[in-house]
């Protein structure tokens, strides 16, 4: 006898993972709000041309690592989620004008709301499964799951006593740590979703960690690639809805999931990004979906990182020269 246990699977229990095609490099070229667009075109205008000169850094450090032929998209995201807004017939053709104005082509453009719900798939959720949240030393399983909190941590807060027994000595006060401190704590409590009007609404730091893991390729629902682009429809339609979650502008343009991502932000956004990377350092990745891109680098020539918070970089910039999101 020995200690090796065979195990007897049905195939269809493990259903077989789509390949996708991958860029090196994924360039987001901004995120377009209603205020902006209420601004006017001029108002479209400079924002690309404030996102120009970090887009060309990216691309040039690309091509240092991967060479001239360098495979590198871009892509940007219209905010239909919190303040839907004009219509695709009318937005798509403008952003592509304001854009071509500063030399900047837009490959694909997405919709936040896909980042929630994509069909009969719903990302969101999706990613929402794959949290494994970090017990907090000393914990007592008191904290309610993030599933039925909508908050996430990266830590442990302070302990909150409203009422205390008479004569029941009360808990002192402790600082929140952080799990995994580098010699201070940087704590922080991020909220997923909430549900003003009984039906759960995401928030934008969770939809900006599932936006993050849609261009890295790595989200499969039974097995299958998650917002996979298409074509668009002649003529666009009036409303988001009628769009696909990723619409390809471009035919010729390179693949819209890449190794990499980057996106040129302002310094407004870095409380955003530092709750989005702190609710990714909690997504276990489906390995095997994960292990399909290191392999793929690999056999070009490249290490890719097992973790994913290193291959997401940004550039945050304040001031007039600034780029928005």
């Amino acid at each position: 006898m020995t200690d090796l246990e065979i195990v007897f699977q049905e195939s269809a229990a493990t259903p077989k993972l789509d390949e996708v095609p991958l860029s090196h490099l994924s360039i987001e070229l901004g995120h377009l709000y209603m205020e902006d667009f209420k601004a006017g075109y001029r108002r479209l205008v400079e924002l690309f041309a404030r996102v120009r000169p970090w887009a060309q850094a990216a691309e040039e450090v690309c091509r240092a690592q991967w060479g001239p032929k360098a495979r590198i998209s871009t892509c940007f995201l219209v905010d239909d989620y919190f303040s839907p807004f004009g219509s695709p017939a009318e937005l798509v053709p403008l952003l592509q004008r304001a854009a071509a104005e500063s030399n900047l082509v837009i490959d694909y453009l997405a919709r936040e709301s896909a980042c929630a719900s994509a069909g009969d798939v719903e990302p969101a959720r999706l990613v929402e499964g794959r949290l494994v949240a970090e017990p907090p030393r000393q914990a007592n399983g008191s904290r309610p799951p993030v599933t039925e909190t909508g908050w996430l941590s990266n830590g442990e807060r302070s302990p909150h006593a409203l009422v205390a027994e008479a004569m029941e000595a009360v808990e002192p006060w402790r600082p929140p740590r952080q799990n995994l401190p580098n010699n201070h704590s940087i704590f922080m409590d991020v909220e997923l979703w909430d549900a003003p009007r009984g039906e759960r609404r995401w928030s934008c730091p969770m939809l900006a960690a599932v936006w993050q893991l849609l261009r890295l390729g790595l989200l499969r629902h039974e097995g299958q690639a998650v917002a996979v682009p298409q074509h668009p429809s002649d003529p666009l339609g009036a409303t988001w809805q009628e769009l696909p979650p990723v619409l390809r502008l471009r035919p010729d343009a390179r693949p819209f999931f890449a190794y990499r991502t980057f996106s040129a932000l302002s310094t407004r956004f870095l409380p955003i990004e530092g709750a989005v990377r702190a609710i990714l350092d909690q997504v276990s990745v489906d390995p095997a979906v994960n292990g399909l891109a290191i392999a793929r680098a690999a056999d070009e020539g490249r290490a890719l990182s097992a973790d994913i918070l290193d291959r997401i970089d940004y550039a945050f910039v304040n001031g007039a020269s600034a780029p928005l999101r």
